[in-house]
Order: structure tokens, then C-alpha cells, then sequence
């Protein structure tokens, strides 16, 4: 039985109460997506919003894997027949996992080493008057203890040394207070690797550095690893006072170096070779998670920004996928976001058709009544933004109506053009052209035409390539998922794509809801959606509330309202005299209500 609750753990470190830790964790176990408890189960939780709750789902995780850890330890310990009670408390209380397995150190199984062969030729005993009888002469005491693979007293001592250097190694207690001294006192030191001065210019901030590793950002720790990565920088652990550390594994023994210097000699061997290459690894480690704790926060504040940029809405669009020598590709787009034309025209360098440029594109525009331009931002982005402005100024001095030029990212474009879904939306246009109509389409609706790139495409960040991979895609798949629902999604427009990052929607049942609109035409009502194959009951309760109708047979359809509540809504609507038209946003009459009166035993207040 562990000693550490859960739930209290959890509760502790998000600073709410345990019970809404409890009813958030049984929800997620009954397999509730983030964003349907969010939403529509806030009454269950306290209140717990997707950014609560995606941590607490992240630390569920880690501390269920903790306690299965655990049991697989104890378990690996009793078969050895060393499990004592008090280790096993010990065990059951660890609250991570470094420190879990530091005290699994001394009985995992391992290969055969020095201290090994030295112990079996009895060196132990030898150890232990050393370290009893401090004033002892070394050298006269490993006389007697020569043998074979030992054969002269130097290799008794030296056998001798690495018992005790593997008694500091494996010592739970000690290993942990030495990590934590050398991470809150050290520092990691940068210098630049011979010859590299040119090459590396790009660090030169680096090239003479020093700093606590406390201080350290997550952006500078991620710069210094990848320098030492690119062969441009060499990294130094600084662990401070070498006689703090001397001193720590001293006490811990009670070993009397100032008496023996066989004993004193044996500590600082042991903190070189062993404790600080052992600390140097886990505070490398420590930095490296913390350096990607903090840039996946930043990348997903960055994610969620674009992604959740306001729509410039359903306008003719023209996008312009910049371009120096192979031209600049043009896509003009509808309202919906329908592909109408497409041509490259070439009015930089070398080329330098400008005036022919300006004239087709005029035409492109006046033909299909084009409202917005969108200008990619990547290279020739300045000079063709420039040509943009021409262009809407010769239709505006023509008597038409100017549109608007807009400069817009084009990260993930390309990626995008070459991919699966723009093969299956345009067989037939050339892969260059594809990025262009995304272009045009993220300034009507960034969310809509960005949910079909994947999230490490879009280029959320400096240093996204240098953080652990998995962690970022699930990071980043998280953001899209709770940017779609909380935006909601039109069931009868968006793309498979867009649907799959609707809560409780898979990739097969996005499929099959496209295909069901494709053969039957625009869904009515959600209560259709429990027509479309291997849509069932869990999967309709977790997305229904995220899929609007607009125009649908009921208003409610159209809202964020969950199905499960449409007879709340009428009552309430009863109750104040209204259709449910006329209750739908009406904060006036909503504020005149009385909630307690329509609460029951699914609904609170």
C-alpha cells in the first residue's frame, strides 16, 4: 500500500481540493476526452479548467507509472530475500522517481566490477579496519591480504578504494543530497571548441560563459546543448567547492580523513570518478527537462496564438506564396474557401516582370471580386507585399473596390503542399501551388486550414527540433484539440482533418462523417449523427456540444449547448415566457433567472 495519495499529491501541486482531483481522475478513467470535462462536466470537477486538467492528466500519468515502479521494486527486492520494513516504507513513500531508484541502486543487478572481485577476495575486512582504526598504516595492513589478481599491496589498496568508492556510489541517502548540492550550488561553464570561432560565430555568446544552473532559461540551456551538439561548444559542470562535497561523503561514513590520508585520498577519488560524473549526468538530465518544460510552454502559448488569430472571414481571397527566382505562386480562393484560379507570375529578380505581374494580378482579383490579399511571409515576402499594394492601388484608381493586403505566416505551407490531404483535395494542381491556396485560406480561417498541418510544422518556436519529440507532438496536439473545441466546429463545412481534432472524433469516425454528409447531404440535427457508422453513444456524448448546425432544424444545434441539457433549456425558456430563440444569448432575461430553480440531479447550479 502506498504511503502517497494520488489525489492529495496532484491536489497540492495544482492548488485546488482533492475531491475535484478524484472526480476529474474517474471521468478521464471512464475514457472522457479534456475537452468534454471542461466544458460540460465543470459541476463534476469544481470547476477545473483544460489547462488544469491536462496537467493533472500529465501527472496522473507519471505518478500511476511511480507506483507501478514501485511494486515491480519490491517485488525485485523480496525475491532477493533484502526487503526489510523499513526499506519497504522508504519505497512506498518515494514522491519521484529519481529518488526511487536511488534507493533500488544497491540491489539492481549489474555487472561484475571491481569492487566485486575485491570483495570476494576478502579485501572487505581490510576496509573496515582502515576505516575503524583510522591511524593504521595502509600499506603494512594490505600485506597480508596479497593474493592472486592482488598481487602486490598497490592493488590491494587500489581494490580496497573501490569498495568504499562503491559503498558512497550505492547509498541512497548519499547520492541524492550530493545531486541536490551540486545543482543548487554549481554551474554550467561554455567555451568555444579550437577553430570553430567562424564557423560557430552564431554562439559567440557563448563562446566565454558561466552560470549558476539555477538561473539558467530554458532558451539558453537549449542554445548551449545544441552548440555542444553542432561540435561548436564545449560544456563544463562546475560543481563548486570540491571540499563541500569531500566533507558530505566524510560524514556520511564518519571517516576520519584528517588521521587516515588513505582514507582522504580514497573520499576525493571517490567524489571525481564516481559522484560527480554520476551528479554531472542527472543535473545534465535535470536541465535538459527543464529547458523543455519551459520551451514547450512557450511553443504552445505560440501555437495557440495562431491558431486562434481572428478570422478575416468568408472573403475572396487571393494568396501569394512569395518566391525570387521560380516566381511568386498565385491561388485565388471563395468564400468557403473553393480554389477558383491559379498561374505563377514572376516579377522579381532575375526575371523582373513586374509590370506584367501587377496587370495579371489585377485581373485575377477584378474577376473574381477579390476583398484580401495574403502575402506569405517567407523569403521575397517585403518585395512582394510591396507588389500587392501596387496591385490593390491600380484596382482602386480603376473605380473598384481596393482589397486588403495582409502579410501572414506561411510555416507549414510546404509541408502542407506535399501532404496526403492536399493531394486528396487538389489531384490534380501542381504540389507548388498547393501552399499558396493554404496561404489564402489561413487569413480567412486560420484554425480551419492549420488543423491539416501537423503542429511541428507550423514553427512555434526557435529551438522546437532540440526538445524531446514525443512530448512535443502531445503538447501540441493538446493546444489544437482544446483551440478547436473551444471554438467549436461547423458539422457541415469542416474537413476530415478539422474533425479529427474534435473530442471523442477519430480519424475513422471523421471519415465516415464526411462520407455520411457526401451521401445523405447536410446534417439536419445532431441526433443524425448516431446514424454514421461506428458513431456510438460514448462517442456522440463527447463531441455532440463541439459540432454546430447553423440553420438547423433546432436553434439549440447551433450552440454549445450539449444535448444531454436541451430539456434545461427548455424549462428554462418555458419557465421565461420565450421560444428558445429568444432565450439563446439573451443576457438580459438570463440575469433576471433564478438558477437554483432549474437545477436537478445531473444539472447543478
Amino acid at each position: 500500500m502506498s504511503l502517497i495519495s494520488i489525489p492529495a499529491t496532484i491536489a497540492r501541486e495544482l492548488g485546488v481540493r482533492e475531491e475535484q482531483v478524484v472526480a476529474a481522475c474517474k471521468l478521464l478513467d471512464e475514457g472522457n476526452t479534456v475537452p468534454f470535462i471542461a466544458r460540460y462536466r465543470k459541476e463534476i470537477t469544481g470547476g477545473l479548467d483544460d489547462t488544469q486538467l491536462r496537467q493533472l492528466e500529465e501527472r496522473l500519468t507519471y505518478l500511476r507509472e511511480l507506483e507501478d515502479r514501485k511494486a515491480s521494486i519490491i517485488t525485485a527486492i523480496e525475491e532477493q530475500g533484502k526487503l526489510t520494513d523499513d526499506l519497504r516504507a522508504l519505497i512506498l513513500g518515494c514522491e519521484t522517481k529519481a529518488r526511487l531508484e536511488d534507493l533500488y541502486l544497491p540491489f539492481k543487478k549489474r555487472r561484475r566490477t571491481k569492487a566485486d572481485i575485491a570483495r570476494e577476495a576478502g579485501l572487505e575486512v581490510l576496509v573496515d579496519k582502515l576505516i575503524d582504526v583510522p591511524g593504521t598504516d595502509a600499506v603494512g595492513a594490505a600485506t597480508i591480504f596479497v593474493t592472486e589478481g592482488f598481487e602486490d599491496t598497490k592493488k590491494v589498496l587500489e581494490g580496497a578504494r573501490a569498495i568504499l568508492i562503491d559503498r558512497f556510489a550505492l547509498d541512497p541517502d548519499l547520492v541524492g543530497e550530493v545531486r541536490e548540492q551540486m545543482y543548487k550550488r554549481g554551474s554550467l561553464s561554455a567555451s568555444v571548441v579550437a577553430g570553430k570561432e567562424t564557423e560557430g560565430a552564431k554562439f559567440k555568446d557563448y563562446f566565454d560563459f558561466n552560470e549558476s544552473f539555477g538561473s539558467l532559461p530554458s532558451h539558453r540551456i537549449l542554445a548551449l546543448l545544441r552548440g555542444e551538439n553542432e561540435g561548436v561548444l564545449q560544456l563544463n559542470l562546475d560543481a563548486g567547492d570540491d571540499m563541500l562535497y569531500e566533507g558530505m561523503i566524510a560524514d556520511r561514513f564518519n571517516l576520519d580523513t584528517k588521521t587516515s590520508a588513505w582514507l582522504a585520498e580514497a573520499v576525493r577519488w571517490g567524489w571525481r570518478t564516481k559522484l560527480y560524473v554520476s551528479s554531472g549526468l542527472d543535473v545534465r538530465m535535470r536541465l535538459k527537462e527543464k529547458a523543455e518544460a519551459g520551451a514547450l510552454e512557450i511553443f504552445a502559448t505560440n501555437l495557440r496564438d495562431v491558431l486562434l488569430a481572428a478570422p478575416a472571414g468568408q472573403r475572396a481571397t487571393i494568396g501569394l506564396d512569395p518566391g525570387f527566382r521560380n516566381g511568386v505562386k498565385v491561388a485565388v480562393v471563395d468564400s468557403t474557401g473553393k480554389a477558383l484560379d491559379t498561374t505563377i507570375v514572376y516579377p522579381h529578380q532575375p526575371q523582373n516582370r513586374w509590370n506584367d505581374a501587377v496587370q495579371e494580378l489585377a485581373g485575377l482579383c477584378a474577376t473574381h471580386g477579390v476583398e484580401l490579399m495574403a502575402v506569405g511571409n517567407g523569403t521575397a515576402s517585403r518585395e512582394t507585399e510591396k507588389l500587392a499594394g501596387e496591385v490593390a492601388d491600380l484596382i482602386k484608381q480603376a473605380g473598384g473596390q481596393r482589397p486588403t493586403p495582409v502579410v501572414v505566416s506561411e510555416s507549414g505551407a510546404s509541408v502542407y503542399s506535399a501532404s496526403e490531404i492536399a493531394a486528396e483535395e487538389f489531384p490534380d494542381m501542381d504540389v507548388s501551388l498547393r501552399g499558396a491556396v493554404s496561404i489564402a485560406r489561413r487569413l480567412q480561417d486560420p484554425l480551419a486550414e492549420l488543423v491539416k498541418i501537423d503542429p511541428k510544422a507550423i514553427g512555434v518556436g526557435q529551438y522546437q527540433h532540440d526538445v524531446n519529440q514525443h512530448a512535443l507532438a502531445k503538447t501540441l496536439d493538446g493546444v489544437v484539440e482544446d483551440a478547436v473545441n473551444a471554438v467549436g466546429v461547423n458539422l457541415n463545412t469542416a474537413s476530415a482533418p478539422l474533425l479529427t481534432r474534435v473530442a471523442g472524433v477519430s480519424t475513422t469516425l471523421a471519415n465516415n462523417i464526411v462520407a455520411y454528409r457526401d451521401g445523405n447531404g447536410l446534417f439536419a440535427s445532431r441526433k443524425e449523427l448516431n446514424k454514421v457508422p461506428r458513431l456510438g453513444p460514448k462517442a456522440f456524448e463527447q463531441c455532440a456540444g463541439f459540432l454546430r448546425i447553423n440553420g438547423g432544424k433546432d436553434p439549440l444545434d447551433s450552440s454549445a449547448v450539449h444535448p444531454e441539457a436541451y430539456p434545461v433549456v427548455r424549462r428554462i425558456a418555458k419557465a421565461a415566457g420565450v421560444d428558445v430563440d429568444g432565450l439563446i444569448a439573451n443576457s438580459a432575461l438570463l440575469s433576471t433567472l433564478r438558477p437554483g430553480d432549474f437545477a436537478d440531479e445531473k444539472f447543478g447550479v
